[in-house]
């Protein structure tokens, strides 16, 4: 099936094309790449006519914090409302196989019949950002069909917060009495979501005292208006239907389609270092230069796009 078909499944809300769309963009044939360029162009702002409904949520923290479970929780109250969710799981890469390790899916608890909920693993290869090569483009893409597209990430570190540059909103998941928001502070993770979840509330006054640190280091930074919520998810669950409430209100707050361009910029030059490596973003003038260049960009060109502009700049330089 070529791009064409597939951007016209995604426009009429076929969540069936789901898989042959991450399919596509994942490949590495040089055909399959050209066929993902033109899937990118057949679904920007310009061809849609703006951007694409879907709200995509980058959700990450470090491994054991209960992301999985967390979601599996999230995904039900979506769907009792009828929302229609894909989650792309960033799990890390084995050494052996390349493929992903952990596999996030079988982690993820959905009714197996139940089509409007799409969940695909892929693996980070050997990327620091948390995020698969594919992630932000097949997030872009699956916005399109899907009311909710989740990236899931592999655990957060000092290098790995590209999730705020690919989400319209970044949820962090903290763990209650692991000393997560101390090392967050170190690494600078605390300054990019716009709600915290702690998990386990269940635990009573541990899960409280996570919380009012976590409210402490918000203040410390100038960030008391993040929205931070203590959940469980263990049966009957606790703070899920607050902490879906303010995502979607984030969603809604405003500066939702600036923070679409900046991703696709940002996509656009991660794609061309990939590419091109350090060298390639020498030519430009250094990544600073490269910003510029593609800040002057008129903002609905996609992602291949702005690769374009960034390889003629180059071949020029």
């Amino acid at each position: 099936m070529n791009a064409d078909d597939l951007a016209a499944r995604l426009r009429a809300r076929d969540l069936s094309a789901a898989p042959a769309v991450l399919n596509l963009l994942e490949s590495v044939h040089a055909d399959d790449r050209e066929h993902a360029d033109a899937l990118s162009r057949a679904l920007s702002p310009r061809a849609l006519g703006g951007e694409a409904e879907g709200h995509i949520i980058g959700v990450t923290g470090p491994p054991g914090a209960g992301k999985s479970t967390l979601l599996s929780a999230l995904i039900k109250h979506w769907r009792e409302r009828a929302r229609s969710v894909a989650v792309l799981a960033v799990d890390p890469s084995s050494r052996r196989s390349g493929g992903s390790l952990l596999g996030d899916r079988a982690r993820i608890e959905v009714d197996a019949a139940d089509d409007g909920v799409f969940i695909r693993s892929s693996a980070a290869g050997e990327r620091l950002g948390g995020l698969a090569r594919s992630s932000r483009a097949a997030a872009n893409a699956l916005a399109v069909a899907f009311d909710v597209v989740v990236i899931e990430t592999v655990g957060v570190g000092q290098a790995e917060t590209d999730v705020a540059d690919a989400a319209d909103t970044v949820a962090v998941i903290v763990q209650p009495g692991s000393g997560d928001v101390l090392q967050f502070l170190k690494a600078g993770i605390m300054e990019i979501p716009d709600v915290i979840a702690v998990t386990k509330a269940d635990l009573g006054q541990i899960a409280e005292s996570t919380q009012r640190d976590v409210s402490a280091a918000l203040r410390t930074l100038g960030a008391s208006a993040t929205r931070v919520h203590a959940v469980s998810s263990l049966p009957p669950p606790e703070g899920i239907d607050a902490l879906a409430q303010s995502l979607g209100e984030h969603r809604h707050e405003g500066g939702f389609a600036q923070r679409r361009v900046r991703s696709r910029r940002a996509g656009a030059l991660d794609e061309f270092a990939g590419e091109h490596g350090e060298h390639g973003v020498r030519a430009l003038g250094g990544r600073a230069s490269a910003e510029r260049l593609l800040a002057a960009q008129d903002p609905d060109l996609d992602i291949s796009a702005l690769v374009s502009v960034l390889e003629k700049t180059a071949a020029r330089a």
